[in-house]
């Protein structure tokens, strides 16, 4: 819950403020997820409204996730899966 001496909290002044959106996937994307326990490459298999299923492209064990992925950048002409 938010105070008013809660950190980084500026009443009716400006904040820093980090914006999250969902990726709006689509089946066949090849992506790379870094950090957290489903870091690795990964392919999209199927999607529903609340859930993702994902395909190691290693493998081939896939797992099905509530949607929980965020773009922080895409990167063009990158190896896939990468090298450890």
């Amino acid at each position: 819950m938010a105070t008013d001496d809660a950190p980084g909290h500026k009443q009716g002044g400006l904040s820093k403020v980090a914006i999250f959106r969902p990726y709006p996937f689509t089946p066949g994307q090849k992506i790379r997820i870094t950090g957290g326990k489903r870091a690795g490459d990964w392919e999209v298999v199927a999607l529903s409204e609340r859930t993702m299923t994902l395909r190691c492209p290693i493998s081939g064990r896939e797992f099905e996730w509530d949607q929980f992925c965020y773009l922080l950048e895409e990167k063009t002409d990158e190896p896939w899966p990468a090298a450890d």
